[in-house]
């Protein structure tokens, strides 16, 4: 176990922690130390507890907004990217295309359609030679 000493408002404090951890105590400690450093500039005259109290709550609710954030954000459709759109886009009119060329082919006694002109895909979107 480790031993790490940390200044929060003013006031020393010895904490042991996990060998390897001291760093990141001091890191929350620097935080915790900071919120009330600000309860003290924003409330001023208030006991050490009630300091602490309001440092609390002020981390608390930063966190709420945080988790709320998080859970919109989780929650929100993802962006579809607009070339995945004109892709799409340019299939269904080329399906379209083989379908009028499907309904107006002769009968299987007749001469084959000739092959008709197929407009490229979308140029934001790359293709590879064997997807051609």
């Amino acid at each position: 176990m480790a031993t790490v000493e940390l200044t929060i408002a003013g006031r020393r404090h010895e904490l042991a922690c996990r060998d390897g951890e001291e760093a990141h105590l001091r890191g929350i400690a620097a935080m915790v130390d900071a919120k009330a450093n600000e309860a003290a500039r924003s409330m001023g005259g208030m006991s050490e507890a009630r300091q602490m109290l309001f440092a609390a709550l002020m981390m608390a609710d930063e966190l709420n907004d945080a988790r709320a954030a998080a859970a919109r954000a989780a929650a929100a459709p993802p962006e579809t990217d607009p070339a995945i759109i004109d892709v799409v886009e340019w299939m269904a009119g080329r399906i379209e295309q083989l379908s009028a060329l499907i309904d107006t082919a002769p009968s299987p006694a007749g001469a084959p359609p000739a092959d008709p002109v197929v407009d490229a895909p979308p140029s934001r979107v790359e293709t590879s030679p064997d997807s051609a």
